[in-house]
Formats: C-alpha cells, structure tokens, sequence
C-alpha cells in the first residue's frame, strides 16, 4: 500500500493454501480456536483454570477469552492484580500442587517480569526434585509487530524460552494448529509457553468440529516444493505462502516448512525437507541476531551440509527496538518481497 508521503511499504494479509481434513467446511478465526481448545480443555478436566489481568470481564485485551467467565464462573476465569511475576509465580505453585494453570500474560514482551518463575522455578523443578514433581502448566503470550503499539508491546520474544532446557515453546500460524497444539500443551506435564501472533487473531481457517490434538515437536508442510526449503515461524508461515505463489509464477517452487514448536524444535523435517531441495531460507519475526533463524539455520548447515548448493539463508526482524512510526515499523518485519528477493538469488534466477 502507499503511504501519505508516497513511500510503498507492505501490510501482511495472511493467505491460507494448508489443505487439513475438515468435512464441515467449518472456518475459525484464530482467536476463536484457541477459545475452543480452552474451553474444550476446561470442560474435559477440572484442574484446569485461567489466570491473568483482564481475562474474566474483559476477555482479554483481544477478546479471546470473551464469554468464558460466564461459562465457567470467576473461580476457574481469574483476574489477576497488575503483577506479571505474581501470576506466574501462582501459575507454578498451583501446577505443582495438582492443578493445571493456564497463565495469560497480555503482551509477549512483558515475558521479562516472568522469567524467574518460568526460567528457574517452572524450567527446573521436576528436574531438582528428581523427578518427584512436575509443573503442568501454560503460559500463553503474544508476539508479533505491524500493529502500532511502539516499542514496548511489539516485540517477538519466544527466543528466548527457547533457550532454555526444560520449557516447550509453541508457534501456531493457522488456527488449525492453534487449536490442536493448545489442547496438547494443556495436557502436557511440563511448561509449556505458546506464542500467539496477534496479527493473527481475526485470520479465518479450517478447524474440524470432531476432537484432535497436534503432538508437540512435529513440523508441518504447509507447502510441497522441489527448488528451495522455506522454513516459516508463526504469521511469517502466511509471509512466506504468499512469497511462494508469487515464486511459482517464476517457476520456482518452494516447499514451505513450519516447525510450529521451537523447543522441542523438529531438526529431522528441516534437514530432510533442506536435503531435497538442495537450499534453504529461514524466516522469523524475531530479531535476527542470536535468534530462531540462527538455531534453525544452524540445524540445516550442520544436518545438510553436503546436500546444499548453496549456504543457508536468514531473514528476521531488523536488530532495532520496534518503532511507532506505520512507514518505520513495516521496514522492520520480513515480507513475501523479501523471501521472494532472497529465494531467487539462490536459485540464480536474479
């Protein structure tokens, strides 16, 4: 779209192409998925609750939750006082002591007032009491910019639980995945954190009426393709299905990967998919450096190396704090030119 001072920058417009077995032809928005899986989760076992701010009336700060405080009374649908730290410090002690906490934690960037709970408490007590206790919680966050919120609510963060042993880290970029990946990390034993992109949230997509859950750790295709591996976190999943459509209009086929968790993170289908294919791009949201698309990239050299024609490539936000300015924030996210730039001087189609 052009800008009042005529510079042209890109809105992403998530575009769904993922064939999933669905009989009704029911479609879900993304937020609604996750209501679903909650509410399913809620129904199916009693241990299960919410905490967070603005959760019960308000239904979140994006109305995911709308609705649910009604269902299942302010005893199981919680506000929580203005304290990320305290909710997740009540998230773990609950979770230790037979519950099953779903902790929601409004802006992914607020993860920082968290990270003792999550990364010395949640992380490691199964592990110091020998395997006598366990936390089966999920603390569930958002990421993602192009929304106009600045610096401090625009950030995508998930690098860094992923970083450490003894959490689980999920992705969803369709609602599909966010449904069946939610009802899964609800059943876990361990932590689990999940990311959701909030650009996402209105994003429309087959979701089956009948019970499935999607195991942690599995990749997915979303796309089959023979010239270049495309590896796709969260809404850049949707960056990179539209790259592809405008890359198999020059004949280039792209086979687009989503890992869906970053820890535990599914090395075999990246390197199997990057073997094929022969070279491999890595997209994220997440700042570039020291991030996801190094791990993965790194995972690809490694497990691929005598199989590429060429070296592995990155693509992530710039390494800049997230600005207000629209013409100034969309230069900071990939964006299907980008993957299309890149993906063609790989393939020497430039």
């Amino acid at each position: 779209m052009s800008m009042p001072n005529g510079v042209v920058t890109t809105v992403r417009e998530p575009q769904y192409s993922l064939s999933v077995h669905n009989p009704n032809g029911r479609e879900l928005t993304f937020a609604e998925a996750i209501r679903e899986a909650i509410a399913e989760e809620m129904h199916r076992d009693p241990r299960v609750f919410v905490i967070g701010e603005d959760v019960a009336e308000a239904g979140t700060v994006f109305k995911v939750l709308k609705g649910m405080v009604e269902e299942f009374g302010p005893e199981r649908i919680l506000d929580s006082p203005i304290s990320e730290a305290g909710i997740a410090g009540v998230g773990v002690g609950a979770a230790i002591t037979g519950m099953r906490p779903i902790v929601d934690i409004m802006f992914g960037d607020f993860i920082t007032l968290t990270m003792d709970q999550m990364v010395n408490q949640a992380a490691k007590t199964h592990y110091m009491s020998g395997g006598k206790l366990k936390v089966p919680m999920v603390l569930r966050t958002t990421l993602g910019a192009t929304r106009r919120s600045a610096a401090q609510h625009s950030q995508s963060l998930h690098a860094w639980f992923s970083h450490v042993p003894g959490l689980k880290v999920v992705i969803p970029s369709t609602p599909y995945d966010a449904k069946g990946l939610m009802k899964s990390a609800i059943r876990d034993d361990n932590p689990v954190a999940i990311f959701e992109d909030k650009m996402l949230y209105q994003f429309k997509g087959p979701v089956p009426s009948e019970e499935y859950t999607i195991p942690l750790g599995v990749a997915d295709i979303k796309r089959s393709g023979e010239d270049v591996t495309i590896v796709a976190t969260s809404s850049m999943v949707q960056v990179v299905l539209a790259a592809a459509e405008q890359l198999a209009q020059v004949g280039i086929a792209a086979e687009v990967i989503d890992p869906r968790t970053t820890l535990p993170l599914d090395r075999e289908a990246l390197i199997a998919s990057a073997k094929k294919t022969s070279r491999a791009i890595v997209v994220d949201e997440g700042y570039q450096s020291y991030g996801v698309t190094a791990e993965m990239a790194s995972v690809i050299a490694d497990g691929a190396f005598y199989y590429l024609d060429a070296p592995v490539k990155r693509i992530g936000a710039r390494d800049v704090p997230i600005p207000f300015s629209p013409v100034l924030e969309d230069l900071t996210v990939p964006t299907p030119e980008q993957v299309v730039a890149v993906a063609k001087t790989l393939c020497g189609r430039v």
